[in-house]
C-alpha cells in the first residue's frame, strides 16, 4: 500500500515511532514535510510472543524479554543510520505489556539495555490514537466522519478497541479483552474454527447488553475495520474509494471471512503473501470483525490504510494545534453527556451546574492556576456528579463515583477518571476528601485538582438546590475576599442560601473567598 506523500521534497527531519504490541515489535521512520504530510522512509516488523506469554501465564518469559531487547537493540542501530537517537524515539506499548505483572521491571531492563523509554498506553488512549489515524485517512474521501454515524473497531492481539461516532462526536469508547492471541490461547493455535466462533460469539453475547442500547442510538451506514487482517480482506474483496480507504460490501466481506476459516496457516501464507505471524492471526482476527459486523445493520465495511503508529505520530506533530485540542475536548464532553443519558440523568440540572461551575472556574482562573485540561475535567465531573441517582438516591454520590470509575471515557487517562470520580464522591455532604485514606495516597497534583474542582462544583450544585434552574442570568464577580454570585432574577433564594451555608466551607478553605448570593 502506498506511502503518505504528495510530492517529492528534500528531507526535512526524520521521526521514529516504535510499537510494542502483543504479536510483534514494529518500527516506522518517516520524514516530516513542511505541509505537515510525511513520507515513510523505513519500516520493520519483527514477531514476538509477548501476548501468548502474558495472556496464558500472566508474565513474560525470560527468553521473550531477551528477544524483545534483541529486536529493540537492532532497531536502535537501524535508527542511527537515520540520525535518530533512542532518546528521541517515541516507544509505545499496548495490551500485552499493559497486563504484564512484570511490566515495570521489563520497561526498566529495556531502558538500561537500549536507552528506549517505553510508554504503556491504556485502552482508551489506544482508542484516541487510532481515532486520529482514521480521521486522517478520511480527509480526502467522500465519507464524512462529522455528519454520519460509524463504529470503529480494531481487533488486536490482546484487545479489541471500539469507538462509536455519532455525527462526528465519539459518544462511547470500549476496550474489550478480546484479541487474536487471547482467543488462540483459549482454543489452541490449530483450534477448529467452530471453537473460535463459539468463543467469540459468547464474548460478544456477554457484551451485547452493554452495546445494544448504544448501537440502536446510531444510524449506521458503514463499519470501520482497522488493522492488518481487515486490510487483507479489503485487498481481496474490496475496492479503493480514496487514497487511504477501501470499501467492502457487507455480504462479500462475510463470505470472504467464512471461506478462509477453512484455510490452514500455510494456505493463508501461500494465497495472501503475508508474514507467518500475520497468517496465524488472520482467521481469528477477521472472525472478530465479522461477528461484530453481524450484530449491526451496516451495508458496508470500510478499511483505512493506517495503524496505531501513525496515530501516535499525528498526535506528536499536532500537540500545539489548538483546533485539534478543542475537538478532543468536545469528544470528551460528548462522551460524558452520552453516559449521563445512558443512566437517565437529569440533563437540565447537570447542564446548569456545569455552566455555573465553568463560570466560577473562568472567574478564578488566576487563583485556580490550572490549565484547560482541568477545565474539561470540571465539565465532565459537573455533568456526571448526580449520575449515581440511577442506582439509588440515598448516598448517590458514592454510586456516582462507582459508575464513573468503572466507565470508559474517550480521551481521559485512568488518573483523570479517578479525579472525576473523587469529585463526584465529595460533591455533597459535610465530609472532606482529606479525611479519606485513598485520597491521601494520590499524587499531590491529583489531590489539589480534586480539592479545587470539588469546591467549585459544591457551589454550582448549591445554586440549583431546587433542580429547577430558576436563575437564568447569573453573573460572577470578585469583591475583596468574596465571590459574589448575582442571580439576575427575582426569585426566592432561601434554599440556595441554605445550601451555600452547608457546602461553601470547602470553597472558602481552598480559595479564601466567601461566597455571597446577591
Amino acid at each position: 500500500m502506498s506511502a503518505r506523500q504528495k510530492k517529492q521534497v528534500p528531507q526535512v527531519r526524520p521521526e521514529a515511532i516504535i510499537e510494542i504490541a502483543s504479536t510483534g515489535i514494529r518500527l516506522s521512520v518517516v520524514e516530516i514535510l513542511p505541509s505537515g504530510h510525511w513520507n515513510t522512509l523505513d519500516r520493520s516488523d519483527m514477531p514476538v510472543n509477548l501476548g501468548m506469554d502474558i495472556f496464558t501465564g500472566g508474565s513474560v518469559k525470560q527468553s521473550t524479554i531477551g528477544q524483545c531487547i534483541q529486536i529493540l537493540s537492532r532497531y536502535k542501530e537501524q535508527l542511527k543510520s537515520w540520525g535518530i537517537e533512542a532518546a528521541d524515539t517515541s516507544v509505545i506499548a499496548t495490551a500485552a505489556l499493559r497486563e504484564s505483572r512484570d511490566k515495570d521491571s521489563i520497561i526498566d531492563r529495556i531502558f538500561i539495555r537500549t536507552g528506549f523509554v517505553v510508554r504503556v498506553i491504556d485502552g482508551v488512549e489506544e482508542n484516541r490514537l487510532m481515532y486520529l489515524a482514521v480521521r486522517e485517512c478520511f480527509k480526502d474521501s467522500k465519507f464524512d466522519l462529522a455528519n454520519d454515524d460509524y463504529i470503529i473497531l480494531e481487533a488486536g492481539g490482546g484487545s479489541s478497541e471500539m469507538m462509536l461516532l455519532k455525527k462526528g462526536s465519539i459518544v462511547s469508547a470500549h476496550s474489550f479483552r478480546l484479541g487474536t492471541i487471547r482467543v488462540e490461547g483459549q482454543i489452541g493455535q490449530s483450534g477448529e474454527s467452530d471453537t473460535a466462533r463459539r468463543f467469540i460469539q459468547q464474548f460478544i453475547l456477554n457484551s451485547k447488553t452493554l452495546l445494544s442500547e448504544e448501537f440502536n442510538s446510531l444510524k449506521l451506514k458503514s463499519f470501520i475495520a482497522v488493522g492488518k487482517q481487515a486490510q487483507v480482506a479489503a485487498l481481496n474483496v474490496g475496492r479503493p474509494i480514496s487514497t487511504f480507504l477501501w470499501e467492502m460490501p457487507r455480504q462479500k466481506f462475510i463470505d470472504f471471512v467464512d471461506e478462509i476459516q477453512e484455510y490452514s496457516i500455510e494456505e493463508c501464507l501461500a494465497r495472501f503473501k503475508i508474514a507467518y505471524s500475520d497468517a496465524a492471526q488472520l482467521r481469528i482476527g477477521l472472525l472478530i470483525y465479522k461477528m461484530f459486523v453481524e450484530i449491526t445493520n451496516v451495508a458496508s465495511v470500510i478499511v483505512p490504510e493506517t495503524n496505531l503508529r501513525e496515530g501516535a505520530l499525528i498526535n506528536k506533530l499536532a500537540a500545539p494545534n489548538e483546533d485539534l485540542q478543542r475537538d478532543f475536548y468536545k469528544q470528551i464532553t460528548a462522551g460524558a453527556l452520552n453516559l449521563l443519558r445512558k443512566y437517565h440523568g437529569d440533563e437540565g440540572h447537570a447542564q446548569f451546574v456545569t455552566d455555573v461551575a465553568l463560570k466560577i472556574f473562568d472567574a478564578l482562573k488566576a487563583e485556580i492556576a490550572m490549565d484547560e485540561r482541568a477545565r474539561v475535567l470540571l465539565e465532565v465531573a459537573a455533568m456526571l456528579h448526580d449520575i449515581g441517582i440511577f442506582i439509588r438516591m440515598e448516598n448517590h454520590h458514592e454510586h456516582s463515583a462507582y459508575i464513573i470509575s468503572n466507565s470508559e471515557f474517550f480521551g481521559l487517562t485512568k488518573n483523570e477518571i479517578t479525579i472525576i470520580s473523587q469529585i463526584a464522591k465529595y460533591h455533597r455532604g459535610h465530609s472532606n476528601p482529606q479525611d479519606d485514606d485513598h485520597f491521601q495516597m494520590l499524587p499531590r497534583a491529583s489531590r489539589m485538582a480534586i480539592l479545587k474542582l470539588t469546591a467549585i462544583i459544591r457551589i454550582a450544585d448549591a445554586i440549583d438546590r431546587s433542580h429547577t434552574q430558576k436563575f437564568t442570568q447569573l453573573k460572577i464577580t470578585k469583591q475583596k475576599d468574596s465571590l459574589v454570585i448575582h442571580t439576575g432574577n427575582k426569585h426566592n433564594t432561601v434554599l440556595e442560601r441554605q445550601a451555600l451555608g452547608e457546602k461553601g466551607g470547602m470553597f472558602e478553605s481552598v480559595f479564601g473567598y466567601k461566597v455571597i448570593l446577591s
